[in-house]
């Protein structure tokens, strides 16, 4: 089962179209987590098992700071994508990125590439 959780930065629409698909989906701000820290979305994220997707640079670099292994966090670097869209994106790269968010992954995802490390980083 994929679990999700988007962050604020993503159209809560987004997730309305992945649980249309059967996903298992949870936005920041319909889990009253609107005004979160980071720290507070990822340990959410943590103790959850949920996978975070977010327009942030900031998860990423918590990540390697403190040389977390989970949760992994998918940065989508696309501007201006609707919640369909956005939604498309992420069930149109997620084969490709299942196995390593899985195991433990910082995933940046742009028009042209997918870069994906494994964490922790510094290991």
């Amino acid at each position: 089962m994929i679990r999700i959780l988007l962050d604020q930065g993503l159209p809560r629409s987004t997730a309305t179209h992945l649980r249309d698909q059967g996903w298992d989906v949870a936005h920041t701000g319909d889990i009253g987590l609107s005004r979160a820290k980071d720290e507070e979305i990822l340990g959410y994220a943590l103790h959850h098992g949920r996978i975070i997707i977010t327009l942030d640079s900031d998860f990423h670099a918590y990540l390697a700071v403190t040389n977390s292994d989970a949760p992994s966090v998918i940065r989508i670097r696309i501007e201006g994508l609707k919640s369909h869209e956005m939604a498309e994106l992420i069930i149109a790269v997620w084969p490709q990125i299942d196995e390593a968010v899985h195991q433990g992954a910082m995933v940046t995802v742009t028009e042209n590439a997918i870069r994906m490390h494994a964490l922790p980083v510094s290991e």
